[in-house]
């Protein structure tokens, strides 16, 4: 038996860390298996051990990101500001910081990957938007029955509501010309304030 000592495979919360980190840093095209194994110690064979694959990878930094994100979206939701208050909170969450966001980028990412993924990566991508969505229609239905918003069914306004934030937080992903952070974010609250007040 061989006295060479192995050493050990990095913690895969550090792995996942530092693939995001190069995402944010170098864009997601220059995140290699090879450059990420570089960043943690490992060779790319041992990252594919671990993950099978690029996507798999991807799909796993997503996924942290979001435990990460769903942390900070549970601490805004549950404080003692009103429902209103906690809203604009949920939207300047969601809304990307701006042009490659690392979250955002990642996100289009695994979802156009998605076209050719199986079933039960397709859960686990629908697990990260039902949990959003679950949180937006929980603070909507606490505004309705406390009156502060007007009688609208909590779910259906969620999906609608989600879909005018995910083509506005693409625009700000992307960099499209004349769309920022900063007038999304006015587009949105305008739209809350014409369409959501009890009175």
């Amino acid at each position: 038996m061989s006295s060479a000592r192995r050493t050990p495979a990095p913690p895969r919360e550090r792995i996942l860390a530092a693939a995001m980190e190069m995402i944010a840093e170098r864009g997601l095209e220059k995140l290699t298996m090879a450059g990420l194994g570089r960043e943690v110690g490992m060779s790319s064979g041992h990252l594919l051990y671990y993950f099978h694959s690029k996507d798999e990878l991807l799909l796993q930094t997503l996924e942290w990101s979001e435990g990460r994100l769903g942390a900070e979206r549970a601490r805004l939701l549950t404080g003692p500001a009103g429902a209103r208050e906690r809203l604009d909170a949920y939207v300047d969450l969601y809304v990307p910081d701006g042009h490659r966001d690392p979250h955002w980028t990642l996100w289009l990412e695994v979802w156009n990957r998605s076209q050719k993924a199986d079933d039960t990566a397709r859960d686990r991508q629908a697990a990260i938007e039902g949990a959003w969505h679950r949180d937006l229609v929980a603070v909507l239905a606490e505004g309705v029955s406390r009156g502060e918003f007007r009688p609208v069914d909590p779910d259906r306004y969620a999906a609608r509501l989600r879909a005018l934030l995910d083509g506005f937080s693409i625009h700000v992903a992307i960099g499209l010309r004349g769309t920022d952070r900063q007038q999304v974010l006015a587009h949105v609250r305008e739209f809350l304030d014409a369409s959501l007040p009890a009175s």
